[in-house]
């Protein structure tokens, strides 16, 4: 086995709010800690998804660091290639590199309750991490999630999931089936649709599109940011403050402005509308689901991609696959020589909230619990079952805001909370079992006015839901009082003991 590290800090991921964690704790003076990630280098789900077309699907402006703004962005939607540099860029200037341990997949972390350490253990050489403190800094969209389809294992072609993509397989000239109709698949589509000879698309639930203004931003207006950064600032205001007005009033605020929904669902048929003169080819794509239950997303490509002759939409629901083809309920048999499985991430189940197995208090694996439990975490961070540990990304954590400032105000919370361990000489830190319990009622009761609990989003299929239907996915809050919040908390919400 190789030699045992023992730092204060383990921080597990290396995308941008494992990032974000390192730049906080060096800001704070804490430099004792590692940053662990099963890739070869940084960046996270921008390291991973690599498709054809990939790109952010919200303003540039706003998807960066307050502290770090970017004024180097290409285009108003920026290309995931640039994402990705932007990541490697903070991991050099903020002096991360050397705390990085890469190629490193961490299998399971246990809290040992005689010396208040977490034993991280991992598959690089079987070596061990004994942490004071762990924080679980994996985005959710980090493990590729396969559809559970009969036949899928027999498959003869070539089967290639979005954020694993394989650019040394060439579409041009094949028949391929594309299973998936989100995010990424409305990014790919448009791209594998004017490559191969034939398309077909199998979607089991539309997505609500809203027109794209995307654009190449002038290198006049690239310079003029660099120049002058409080520019650059007002515009990722604005932009943020934009998207926090469509989630709060429009989907947190639902039953007090139900106009904003009903709004953007106009825009969007009316954006359909245009794009797709054929009536019933329209049917098809109009969600039969209220805006703002599954995320939505903007394409000037997407829609159109289906009006080409080599391209056919297929919503008879997918019985099984063949060898050489997908058979659908129907009957039919399509033959496919490549299978794209545009099907997403797992989210909310064991397994994917944590990403590895996380062992608290009394032998309490975190994932199990909460499936067994409902999903819980104070400030949607950190239980009482798992002293010295928060999860980023976990159970009531997006809002409307920027996801930088998620993650800002996420990492603000912790190195809050680790600040004021060291200042008490504190051995172990817990999050009292009220506040934790009166944060999480005050969450379920606020998320029944939210639109995520009208009846219509039973039909979403959406990511933001778990088994039983609930969303903790979600805060229905607005980013901005997250902000605060994070600055502001009760420090003794938590109990610090030496």
């Amino acid at each position: 086995m190789a030699e045992a590290e023992s730092p204060e800090v383990v921080i597990v991921g290396a995308g941008f709010s494992g990032l974000c964690a390192g730049i906080q704790l060096l800001r704070r003076g804490i430099r004792d800690f590692v940053i662990l990630d099963a890739a070869e280098s940084v960046g996270g789900v921008w390291r991973h998804n690599t498709y054809p077309g990939v790109a952010v699907d919200i303003p540039s402006a706003t998807y960066s660091f307050s502290f770090e703004p970017n004024p180097g962005w290409s285009r108003a939607f920026a290309p995931g290639e640039e994402v990705r540099a932007y990541a490697e860029h903070c991991a050099t200037k903020y002096k991360l590199r050397p705390h990085l341990r890469l190629n490193t997949r961490v299998e399971k972390a246990e809290f040992d309750s005689g010396a208040n350490r977490w034993r991280v253990s991992t598959s690089d050489g079987g070596t061990e991490y004994s942490a004071r403190f762990l924080v679980c800094a994996v985005g959710p969209l980090d493990q590729p999630r396969n559809p559970d389809i009969p036949g899928l294992d027999g498959f003869a072609g070539k089967i290639v999931h979005t954020a694993r993509w394989d650019h040394g397989h060439d579409l041009a000239g094949r028949r391929v089936a594309v299973i998936g109709t989100g995010a990424s698949g409305l990014q790919v589509i448009p791209e594998i649709a004017a490559r191969a000879a034939h398309l077909d698309v199998y979607q089991r639930t539309p997505i609500w599109v809203f027109p794209k203004v995307d654009f190449a931003i002038p290198r006049g207006v690239r310079r003029l940011f660099r120049a002058l950064p409080p520019v650059q600032r007002l515009v990722r205001l604005v932009t943020t403050a934009v998207s926090e007005v469509v989630m709060v009033l429009g989907i947190v605020h639902y039953s007090k402005a139900p106009f904003l929904v009903r709004g953007a669902e106009l825009l969007c048929r009316a954006h359909l509308r245009r794009q797709v003169p054929d009536r019933a080819l329209r049917r098809k794509l109009t969600p039969r689901y209220g805006f703002g239950c599954k995320r939505p997303s903007f394409s000037n490509a997407y829609f159109p991609a289906f009006t080409r002759p080599n391209v056919a939409l297929v919503t008879e629901p997918i019985e099984r696959v063949t060898a050489s083809g997908i058979v659908t309920r129907d009957g039919v048999e399509r033959p496919v020589d490549t299978l794209v499985l545009a099907t997403g991430f797992k989210i909310l189940e064991p397994g994917a909230t944590p990403p590895f197995p996380v062992v608290g208090l009394g032998g309490v694996e975190l994932g199990e619990h909460w499936d067994r439990e409902r999903y819980h975490a104070y400030e949607g961070l950190s239980v009482p079952q798992a002293p010295n540990f928060w999860m980023m990304n976990g159970p009531y954590t997006v809002t409307g805001a920027s996801w930088f400032s998620i993650i800002e105000a996420g990492t603000t919370h912790i190195v809050r909370v680790l600040a004021e361990a060291r200042r008490r000489r504190a051995a172990r830190v817990a999050v009292r079992v009220g506040p934790h319990d009166a944060f999480t009622a005050d969450m379920r009761r606020r998320m029944r006015g939210t639109i995520l609990a009208q009846p219509s989003c039973a039909r979403s299929n959406s990511y933001y839901f778990d088994k039983r239907g609930e969303a903790p996915y979600i805060r229905p809050q607005s980013g901005l009082y997250v902000w605060r919040r994070a600055r502001t908390f009760d420090l003794d919400d938590y109990e610090f003991t030496r």
